[in-house]
């Protein structure tokens, strides 16, 4: 609004600065009404008082076992046959063509190039791909039955993150912040870690039809995580100030707009900023660590040091409150775990690059007494298939996957669910990805549900019409 058009409503020549300096007066938004003759205005308290900040910490539907959520995302699909899943008929009968068609074509069955070994006290079999997450492998709850519906990385990506392949909706963390708020005012409630592009981008992370103030913050820089964080050209005072006026200006003009919660979330987001440059920086500061800390997430080697990084940002982040994040794990591709070709070199790299980052955070997590209440998640979109493309990839495969879970009420140190002798379908204790959401729902404390925004007459949910809890990994 021009300062001549204040000027009008005051009834008064005031500067800028003079206005400011009212506003800053203790008086707030409800003296500009007084001064503007807003009566509608007068009667309207700061959105956090009237509408409720919407990140507030809210009470779960039960008690919850789980306070927060770390998702572990590894876009493109790790195969299963290569990592948790061993099937020593593949080895047998290497080469030869598989009695099972994919996709209407006859295929050659291909043996995984990594040799399986058994870890902990209950001897779950992890590829030599990742050796460190297997020393962790008591506090692994590895499901080796989970079922999508998509076999292409658009709908698997947005299936896996917001429970639907075709339609925007709401992605996990929204919900999870929707229902639940965060315990950290001063940091957002959901942040998205990633440093390259992501297919279907912020749909991934985004808020759908859920108020805006629930989608999630994406770094896509570790080194500068959140530009312009810091304000060189005027103090905090006088930030105050600013902030107050155009809260009061965009309150006039969100006074008929109750529909649309963009408005408010965009008040919400300069208050957020406001409060953030207090805490954030502390936050995202990772020269604040011990060197031990930084050598067992990887930090200080080329090859693990940039999603090391991510995993212990994720760590600092929920240890301050942030009630969910996702790391992405992109290495200057969409999908770095998309091996249609060449699957030795490329699960290799990906896994050297995040395996000790991962097991670096099971580590640290215990230590602080932080995974009991903490679920880290860990998988793709989908998984491979156990048959050769070409001469040495694999393609994609949603009907029989792994993942697996940790802290936060899981069963640690078991195996569930499993796939036939050559890896290709679920077979046992299927688990779709709605039942997935609807178990990480209830280890928050959340009825999948009853946890439904009512939008174009319909109420929704993370799960559609579908889930059930996979109580069988419940601690």
């Amino acid at each position: 609004m021009k300062n001549s058009i204040l000027q009008s409503n005051l009834g008064r020549e005031m500067s800028r600065r003079q206005l400011l300096r009212v506003m800053g007066g203790g008086f707030g938004s409800v003296a500009l009404a007084s001064l503007l003759g807003n009566e509608n205005l007068a009667a309207m308290s700061a959105p956090e008082e009237k509408q409720g900040n919407p990140l507030t910490s809210k009470a779960p539907h039960f008690p919850a076992k789980a306070k927060r959520v770390i998702f572990l995302f590894m876009p493109g699909g790790p195969s299963q046959v290569d990592t948790f899943d061993p099937k020593p008929r593949l080895t047998q009968d290497n080469g030869k063509p598989s009695p099972k068609l994919y996709l209407g074509q006859q295929r050659n069955l291909l043996a995984s190039p990594w040799k399986f070994q058994k870890y902990g006290q209950a001897g779950i079999e992890v590829s030599e791909l990742f050796p460190h997450t297997a020393s962790c492998v008591d506090h692994l709850c590895v499901i080796r039955s989970m079922v999508a519906d998509d076999p292409n990385h658009p709908g698997g990506c947005l299936q896996m993150n917001t429970g639907e392949r075709v339609f925007s909706r709401p992605s996990m963390g929204a919900w999870i912040t929707y229902g639940l708020g965060t315990e950290n005012q001063n940091l957002p409630g959901f942040m998205a870690i990633g440093p390259g592009p992501l297919i279907e981008g912020s749909r991934q992370y985004g808020s759908s039809f859920l108020p805006a103030a629930y989608q999630g913050t994406f770094v896509s820089d570790i080194n500068n995580p959140i530009r312009n964080l810091k304000n060189l050209k005027v103090n905090r005072g006088e930030q105050r100030q600013e902030l107050d006026l155009l809260k009061g200006i965009n309150e006039i003009y969100g006074g008929t707009r109750h529909e649309d919660s963009r408005l408010n979330a965009r008040i919400q987001s300069f208050e957020l900023a406001y409060r953030m440059q207090l805490e954030a920086p502390e936050a995202f500061d990772l020269s604040k660590e011990t060197e031990a800390t930084k050598t067992i997430y990887g930090i200080d080697q080329e090859h693990t040091a940039v999603f090391g990084k991510q995993c212990l940002l994720a760590r600092r982040l929920i240890e301050r409150g942030v009630r969910f994040v996702q790391l992405y794990h992109t290495t200057g591709g969409f999908q770095p775990w998309d091996q249609h070709a060449d699957l030795k070199a490329g699960h290799a790299k990906n896994a050297a690059a995040t395996d000790k980052p991962i097991a670096g955070l099971l580590q640290d997590l215990r230590s602080r007494g932080l995974l009991e209440d903490t679920l880290v998640v860990w998988g793709g979109e989908f998984g491979r298939t156990p048959t050769a493309q070409g001469t040495d990839g694999r393609d994609h495969h949603p009907f029989g996957f792994t993942m697996w879970l940790a802290g936060g009420g899981v069963r640690g140190g078991m195996t569930y669910g499993a796939t036939d002798e050559f890896g290709w379908d679920a077979i046992e204790n299927r688990v779709h990805v709605h039942d997935l959401h609807a178990t990480m729902l209830h280890l928050l404390g959340l009825n999948h549900e009853k946890l439904t925004y009512r939008y174009a007459g319909r109420d929704y949910r993370l799960t559609d019409v579908y889930g059930n809890v996979v109580k069988d990994i419940l601690a």
